[in-house]
């Protein structure tokens, strides 16, 4: 079950806000949960980090490397160093 969160706002604020979720088909709690999750993504160092991972894990699988070929070209690096 989800917890709820009290935000204290302007109620001008509040009314527009509810109005352009509803012209989104959202309702203003909607809307904040996405715009908390969107703002946590943004800022979570570690879920970034294994995003990044995840990608270049799929770019090197894409070209076919091993386990093997990716230690050789480390060597290959370390040495023209």
């Amino acid at each position: 079950m989800a917890n709820q969160l009290i935000v204290r706002i302007d109620p001008e604020l509040k009314m527009k806000a509810s109005r352009l979720a509803k012209r989104d088909g959202k309702n203003l709690s909607e809307v904040i949960r996405d715009l908390l999750e969107s703002y946590v993504k943004k800022r979570d160092i570690g879920a970034y980090i294994d995003q990044l991972w995840n990608r270049i894990g799929d770019k090197i699988a894409e070209k076919g490397f091993t386990e093997e070929d990716i230690e050789t070209i480390i060597q290959n690096i370390r040495k023209n160093k």
